[in-house]
């Protein structure tokens, strides 16, 4: 199975992007979410064991396969590490049929002009090296729109694109993520801004370069179909942004052409303390939910 393998899963099969990606700053509460709570892990090599752990029975559940899930977005560590002593990215194609993204990004600068842009990544170069070396598909970073300030989202878009170029230097797919805060006041006028400056940063990439989105499941259903018939985007992920999800799947199952790449509404009701039977029925109850919304829309 080649890159072109993958390359037309992604582009055109049904199902969804599972986010195994939580980082850092978001590892303590995805624990806590799964039953692990703070004082089971004294340090970061801890937790980031603890978190592997999760992944892993995540991975290697029956559900968990390219029928439904069709990529997978891990971050640096779980790319690092190991599932049944086989490098993670090559277990997850290999065995699981299932595309291997990675995150890039290292979080977010500090608030400014109504959105958080990301922080600098002087090592990218070196990290994209190591995706492909690692047989990595593409790539994934976050940027967080707080309010509809034109100035700030221009420099978001504008931000995620300028490093994306540096990802496809790779022959990596980049995800662009620019997330709309779903409890701000504004937000389907944050959701129009941020559609019309996505679309002048296609208008200037190159006839045959192909980037995905990751947005946020807008206030205005198929707001964003202009971006799913775009030529230049190969696929219009949606996050579930902190909704539950049956909310997130009933707005996804409104928007045509988008599918779902849920993290925490993949997650949701699984833990640590339920037998493996339990976790799998979970697990799969939660892939099948997800997979039927991503057809539907």
């Amino acid at each position: 199975m080649s890159n072109a393998d993958m390359r037309q899963q992604i582009a055109q099969k049904d199902g969804f992007i599972a986010a195994l990606d939580q980082s850092g700053g978001s590892t303590p509460k995805a624990l806590r979410q799964y039953g692990i709570d703070d004082e089971a892990y004294s340090n970061d090599e801890e937790m980031f064991g603890l978190i592997h752990d999760m992944r892993t029975r995540i991975i290697k559940s029956p559900a968990f396969n390219g029928d439904k899930v069709i990529g997978a977005i891990l971050f640096e560590r779980t790319m690092d590490g190991k599932i049944d002593g086989k490098p993670a990215a090559k277990y997850l194609w290999e065995d699981c049929s299932v595309v291997p993204f990675l995150k890039v990004d290292k979080g977010l600068a500090e608030a400014k002009d109504g959105v958080k842009v990301m922080n600098p990544m002087p090592d990218l170069d070196a990290l994209l090296e190591k995706a492909v070396a690692n047989g990595i598909f593409g790539t994934k970073m976050r940027s967080v729109i707080d309010a509809a300030n034109p100035g700030g989202i221009a420099a978001i878009v504008k931000q995620q694109f300028h490093i994306g170029r540096q990802i496809l230097a790779h022959g990596l797919v980049p995800i662009i993520e620019p997330e709309v805060t779903i409890s701000i006041s504004d937000k389907a006028e944050a959701e129009t801004i941020l559609l019309n400056e996505i679309q002048k940063e296609l208008e200037t990439l190159g006839a045959d370069v192909k980037v995905m989105l990751k947005l946020t499941l807008p206030e205005n259903a198929n707001l964003y179909k202009p971006l799913v018939e775009h030529p230049n985007v190969m696929r219009v992920v949606a996050l579930s942004g902190g909704y539950s999800r049956e909310e997130a799947c009933d707005r996804l199952s409104k928007n045509k052409g988008m599918i779902a790449s849920f993290s925490r509404a993949l997650t949701e009701g699984l833990s640590a303390q339920q037998s493996d039977e339990a976790f799998d029925e979970t697990l799969a109850r939660s892939i099948n939910n997800i997979c039927k919304a991503s057809v539907e829309g």
